[in-house]
């Protein structure tokens, strides 16, 4: 999820944590305070991942970002790296044992908050390669941020306030009705696929940016994706989306000319999209990751790798265009008009 929403979920827990070992004395607001700043400072480090990069490896960023620094196992470690690197700032305002604590449940929130997501988190290193996206929430919805930061606000004024159990709370059931969108949106792409006569594989559903109310609906069936969208309100609405051939392996061939790098490059690629990469027979050697798009209902992917030349380089784009035209459709849909106003 975005830097922001890491901060105050664990600025809220090392803030609840704090409450519990400071309950009724006089400077529990104070270690409120302190616990609510390390905490949102050990909710951002498992983030440092993003610092492994290689100028002659832009893929690099890709195979390590929410690798091993959000793995469960290495919580432990990452909340001493915190604590360790906090201590030298605070070690006269409280204990290392508390400082550890406070960096400790921030530290193991972040993992499973950015599980949350649709991008893929390696919780289980190093027992298993298998990567979490329980597409609950997508990496910026504000309005889950402000149940977070509101009762933390009020937590931190009052020292007798208990806010931040609220704040907890309405973070758990903003989950539980994303779970309940999630799985009414997975019910109606099911019963679309089994309508259009297709084997559905790699079924997933996710809620598009900002909202748990227009979710996109991806699957594979006969070497082609298929994207939908679905306005999950007090009745389902199905937006027809677009379907597009997946990069075969002779695709990706031609593409790579030869250049065994290259070829490399592409399956690392495919892998870290899950098989989801298309060709964009609008931008020759752009190679997509279609799981993420700005219209849920597009195969436009947001980001991919490209070379810009013969003996080029593997390139990571970013494309990330939002037209006036784009946000009209997108609001169409987010209000769950009918199919009629799309352009």
């Amino acid at each position: 999820m975005d830097i922001v929403t890491h901060a105050v979920m664990g600025a809220a827990v090392a803030a609840a944590i704090a409450s519990l070992r400071c309950r009724g004395e006089e400077s529990a607001l104070a270690e409120r305070r302190l616990a609510a700043g390390v905490g949102a400072a050990a909710g951002l480090l498992p983030d440092a991942d993003a610092l492994i990069q290689s100028s002659g490896d832009a893929l690099l960023v890709l195979d390590y970002h929410r690798h091993f620094t959000h793995a469960l196992a290495f919580v432990p470690f990452g909340a001493l790296l915190a604590a360790l690197l906090l201590w030298p700032l605070l070690r006269r305002r409280t204990s290392f044992s508390a400082l550890y604590a406070y960096s400790f449940g921030a530290y193991l929130l972040h993992p499973l908050l950015d599980a949350c997501t649709s991008y893929g988190t390696h919780l289980w290193l190093p027992f298993s390669q298998r990567k979490e996206a329980w597409n609950l929430i997508a990496v910026f919805d504000p309005a889950f941020t402000l149940l977070l930061a509101v009762p933390l606000f009020f937590f931190l004024r009052r020292p007798d306030s208990v806010a931040v159990r609220w704040s907890l709370m309405l973070g758990l059931a903003y989950f539980g009705l994303s779970f309940v969108q999630q799985q009414r949106a997975e019910t109606a792409a099911v019963a679309l696929a089994k309508s259009r006569g297709h084997q559905a594989t790699q079924l997933s559903v996710k809620p598009s940016m900002a909202n748990l109310v227009l979710w996109r609906s991806l699957y594979l069936h006969g070497g082609r994706v298929q994207v939908d969208a679905f306005h999950v309100g007090l009745n389902v609405r199905h937006y027809p989306g677009n379907s597009a051939a997946l990069l075969d392996t002779a695709a990706a061939q031609k593409i790579a000319a030869g250049d065994a790098k290259r070829l490399r490059d592409i399956e690392r690629f495919r892998v870290f999209s899950d098989g989801f990469i298309v060709q964009d027979r609008s931008r020759p050697g752009f190679v997509g990751d279609a799981r993420y798009a700005m219209q849920p209902t597009a195969i436009a992917p947001i980001w991919g790798i490209e070379w810009r030349g013969a003996a080029a380089a593997t390139e990571f784009v970013s494309r990330h265009e939002f037209s006036p035209a784009m946000r009209h459709d997108f609001f169409v849909m987010l209000l769950g008009r009918d199919i009629s106003y799309l352009r």
